[in-house]
């Protein structure tokens, strides 16, 4: 099974239910956590986004976002 890891500058949409979700932005940063071997690796995202009230980068967990473009994605083993 493989995991797939967004890449910085990668566009995403924000999915989970928030403020922000619909809104775009570019991911600036990429924090994953260490897993175990077998475990897919679980990603926090710094995201620069589109339209929202602050201009400050947000932290989403990869769950919370979508990538809007596959073909900008990197996939990894796991």
């Amino acid at each position: 099974m493989k995991s797939q890891v967004f890449p910085v500058a990668g566009r995403v949409r924000v999915t989970s239910y928030s403020p922000f979700r619909g809104l775009k932005g570019t991911i600036r940063m990429v924090d994953p956590l260490p897993h175990e071997e077998g475990d897919e690796p679980f990603c926090f995202y710094h995201i620069e986004l589109e339209g929202a009230p602050s201009e400050e980068p947000i932290w989403f967990a990869q769950e919370e976002v979508e990538l809007l473009s596959h073909s900008d994605s990197r996939w990894l083993p796991s």
